[in-house]
């Protein structure tokens, strides 16, 4: 099996190469997260992505929206990585899209800095662009601006690895098996009724935590994900413990709920007694005594996920050779002729 997921720079002039009997897949990443997890963001699409390929050569390209504001390290690392603006997506020869979400500044989507240029990049996808995946907060943004289907806040946060039933038969899900885990760390949501209202199709549901995959089917499908298949096995972990520091800082006025059918039983009664003394003492310096938590070599999501990501590229490799062995119209075939 030979399987290719590489970065590629914008002046590497070997675009459009196959392997093997495949064409390669030019495949951009618009990596919308803060500063801090860029990096980490473009491992786990790389490791899914590395894990859905089979035999199939992708090249990641990577874009950000100029108007989600930076600090130095992000500058910085944009410009190690050969990042683009947004605007030269058109450009770029792309069969796929991928675009990530980030972390909410505002309530309404519409009223963060960088929602003009996002949208624009959504009516650029819908027009003319590839078939695109949204991730997390870019779906609801996507669905917002489509159709002005609104995001609900939950009551408290959508933390942890739930277990989905496939709604329906559909190309992407059809070689899922039942129950699908899929981590989930979102405030909010948009639930199954304001989307099969708009049109969208809904591929997987749970009633612990609504809605994960769904697609609306235009010129390229639409591929959404309210969950994070991307994520790599200690990613809630890592996000309990930033939480729980930013309330002993005084950054969040409620304490974290512990990510759900995460942690193991030992752990998760370590964690309570912690969260009992942080409410108690409440200052940074606890975290000095954070209870240890062991790694986690595998995650129960990334292989449903990595099956809807190869049923993914897989369509896009058909549609490409649809399109090489389409023949010509006959007037370009006798103009071919006598040149």
């Amino acid at each position: 099996m030979t399987v290719a997921v590489v970065a590629a720079p914008h002046h590497d002039a070997r675009r459009r190469r196959r392997t093997g009997s495949e064409f390669c897949i030019e495949l951009g990443l618009v990596n919308n997260m803060p500063d801090a997890a860029l990096e980490r963001t473009e491992r786990q699409f790389f490791n899914l992505l590395g894990a859905a390929a089979n035999d199939l050569l992708v090249r990641v390209s990577f874009f950000s929206l100029p108007g989600i504001p930076r600090g130095e390290e992000g500058r910085h690392h944009f410009y190690r990585n050969n990042y683009r603006g947004a605007h030269e997506l058109q450009a770029a020869g792309l069969d796929a899209l991928i675009v990530t979400g980030t972390e909410p500044r505002v309530p309404d989507l519409r009223l963060e800095p960088y929602w003009p240029e996002l949208a624009q990049l959504f009516d650029w996808i819908a027009a003319d662009g590839p078939a695109c995946v949204f991730s997390c907060l870019a779906a609801h943004a996507a669905v917002l601006h489509y159709d002005g289907v609104e995001r609900q806040r939950l009551p408290e946060k959508r933390f942890g690895v739930f277990e989905h039933v496939v709604a329906g038969h559909d190309y992407f899900t059809q070689k899922l098996a039942p129950p699908i885990k899929v981590a989930h760390s979102r405030w909010n949501e948009v639930g199954e009724t304001a989307l099969a209202g708009c049109g969208y199709r809904i591929l997987t549901w749970t009633p612990d935590a609504g809605v994960d995959l769904f697609v609306k089917r235009q010129r390229n499908d639409l591929l959404f994900c309210q969950g994070h298949s991307e994520y790599d096995p200690a990613t809630l972990g890592r996000e309990y413990r930033r939480d729980v520091r930013r309330y002993l800082k005084g950054e969040s006025g409620d304490y974290p709920p512990l990510p759900a059918n995460y942690f193991t039983p030992a752990e998760a009664a370590q964690l309570k007694l912690f969260a009992a003394r942080a409410r108690a003492e409440r200052h940074e310096s606890l975290m000095d005594d954070f209870p240890a938590i062991r790694r986690r070599p595998e995650s129960g999501w990334q292989p449903p996920a990595a099956s809807v990501y190869r049923a993914w590229l897989q369509q896009i490799v058909e549609a490409k050779r649809s399109r090489r062995t389409r023949p010509r119209p006959a007037a370009l075939s006798a103009l071919a002729k006598a040149s």
